[in-house]
């Protein structure tokens, strides 16, 4: 029995978890977790759930709580709650509410799911990774944030549509913050084997341009629709099935670093792991030019800022 729960699961992005994980069929129990005023709708998301997956015979069972005794035996705990980004918001405006949401919840995690991997979702995912690692007590390999998994992504599919070509063929990443301060990992980017800089010079491609719309694409898609919402729940619903599959896969997410990646040390961030169902097996190794290696460096900077204040206020 392989059972996960999802905390925040009324959100946006929480039902839309739940539906594609279920649909994955990788999962036997999918806890919704919702505040006691709101398990009534985590019922009705449940109802609904199970009428589409009756189309494809999936047997996934939909279990809405609001119990945290609920999330015993939970492979992995997946924090979605808080406060969601507007329009015009930095994900640092969201840094103290979130926080406290994220605190509560790593605590009732590490009493009622010791064993579970915590996977965060909730911004800035960065360092809520951290508050939650804190909160918890948790071994690091155990807490993981979403990370530049979505922005790898995203890059991977830009690329792909500007050349016309299968995205199969690209092999991209991004590490760092999840936010404004992400760092394209484009001297290692290769397109069909070749390395990009490369490429572009027999292909007509706007680097710069594809780079700049990366960074907007939150604030773009929440200024169009309200929210984010099919890319972050595939994302985050890939992760997990990764995870729950151990098929080790190196995926861009975040953790808390001790020197592994361009000597940054105590601060979450995005960077390329091998997941495997204990949670991080490794961290990848990588190499990154001068200029990336300074982006990376002035994230840390950045994040960590943030991550001490928030702490500070917590825990004072």
């Amino acid at each position: 029995m392989v059972k996960v729960s999802i905390m925040g699961s009324t959100g946006v992005i929480g039902k839309n978890v739940a539906f594609t994980l279920a649909r994955a069929d990788t999962v036997d129990e999918i806890v919704l977790f919702a505040r006691p005023e709101s398990v009534e709708k985590a019922r009705g998301e449940s109802f609904d759930m199970y009428d589409a997956l009756a189309a494809e015979d999936i047997d996934c069972r939909l279990s809405p709580s609001s119990d945290f005794q609920d999330l015993k035996n939970s492979a992995i705990v997946l924090i979605t709650a808080g406060i969601p980004r507007e329009e015009g918001m930095n994900r640092r405006d969201l840094a103290l509410p979130n926080a406290k949401i994220v605190d509560r919840y790593a605590k009732e995690i590490s009493i009622h799911a010791p064993d579970a991997i915590i996977l965060v979702a909730t911004n800035p995912v960065d360092v809520m990774t951290t508050v939650a690692l804190k909160s918890s007590g948790f071994d690091k390999r155990r807490v993981i944030g979403i990370g530049n998994h979505l922005d790898s992504l995203r890059l991977k599919a830009y690329f792909s549509r500007q050349i016309n070509i299968n995205s199969s063929e690209v092999h991209t990443r991004v590490i760092g913050e999840h936010g404004d301060h992400m760092v394209p990992l484009l001297s290692s980017t290769t397109i069909g084997g070749i390395p990009l800089k490369y490429f572009v010079k027999s292909v007509d491609m706007e680097v710069p341009r594809l780079v700049t719309r990366l960074k907007r694409a939150g604030n773009t898609i929440i200024s169009k629709k309200g929210a984010t919402e099919y890319g972050p729940s595939y994302a985050i619903s890939n992760l997990i099935s990764t995870i729950i599959t151990d098929s080790h896969k190196v995926l861009t997410v975040s953790n808390y670093l001790e020197g592994e990646v361009g000597d940054v040390w105590n601060v979450s961030l995005g960077v390329p792991a091998v997941l495997s169902k204990r949670g991080i097996a490794m961290i990848v190794p990588i190499h990154m030019n001068d200029f990336e290696l300074h982006e990376f460096r002035e994230a840390a900077k950045i994040v960590k800022e943030t991550t001490d204040e928030v702490l500070q206020s917590l825990y004072e």
